[in-house]
């Protein structure tokens, strides 16, 4: 479980907080989606969670334990993080790449052996297995975003946190990534997506947390937080929230301004 326990951050030189006050639960089992337009602080949540932005106030836990009190390897296998940029020092084959996560658990518990079938259960769950002998430099937008997923999973956490996980992908892509997240939050993990996917998110989260200005705005279920007057309010856009015909979640459709 991640808990956000009311963080406040600010980036230094920054007039302002980052983030104020905001409190929020990854639960085991559950895949939570953190929303809002950009500037809204939906990254800063994930960069504190990496110790790249300075907490001024509030605290993060991980199943109870204080982030501040666990060491980097300790960090590293309780959650993974994917986050919206990164880009290897060098190329090398999407296997050996894919293998990095294994390195929080050497010298722990872990035989070559076991990491290898971490690899490949996590090359096959993220659908690159067919490259996994190309070099990282030569791989597509979409491949390379399912690559840093793979990564994550062969790190083998109990939690996994992505920052715009379907950036480059195809809508096949973007489907699946969600598809496969919601597989692991019912597998048990507990699962943070930072998207701007609404629709994504409505269809696939079991809880939504919905940021503006660095404040929680709204948190509940999809049906709670896709209320078309708020969000209007926070997107600055004309939008109604219709309902899926298939399965019946909220869908957002943004107007064009001379319909309005």
């Amino acid at each position: 479980m991640i808990d956000f326990e009311r963080l406040s951050v600010r980036y230094r030189g920054a007039q302002g907080p980052a983030l104020a006050d905001v409190s929020l639960r990854a639960a085991h089992g559950s895949l939570t989606a953190v929303v809002g337009p950009n500037g809204s602080g939906k990254s800063t949540l994930v960069r504190t969670l990496l110790g790249r932005v300075p907490v001024i106030a509030g605290r993060i836990t991980l199943d109870g334990r204080d982030l501040v009190a666990l060491t980097r390897r300790e960090v590293a296998t309780r959650v993974a993080v994917v986050s919206q940029r990164e880009e290897p020092l060098f190329p090398m084959s999407v296997h050996d790449y894919v293998s990095l996560g294994r390195h929080p658990h050497v010298g722990m518990w872990s035989r070559a052996g076991d990491d290898e079938t971490y690899v490949a259960r996590a090359l096959a769950a993220a659908g690159v297995t067919a490259f996994g002998s190309r070099s990282t430099d030569t791989l597509s937008g979409g491949e390379w975003q399912r690559t840093r997923i793979a990564r994550a999973l062969a790190q083998d956490t109990r939690a996994l946190v992505l920052d715009e996980p379907t950036t480059f992908l195809d809508i096949a892509h973007e489907m699946e990534t969600f598809e496969l997240l919601a597989r692991l939050a019912g597998d048990g993990l507990a699962v943070m997506v930072v998207s701007h996917q609404l629709n994504l998110v409505a269809r696939f989260a079991h809880h939504v947390v919905l940021l503006h200005e660095g404040r929680v705005a709204a948190a509940g279920t999809p049906d709670d937080v896709m209320e078309a007057r708020s969000l209007e309010a926070i997107y600055q856009w004309p939008l109604v929230v219709a309902r899926d015909p298939v399965v019946g979640s909220p869908t957002l459709v943004p107007l064009r301004k001379r319909h309005t």
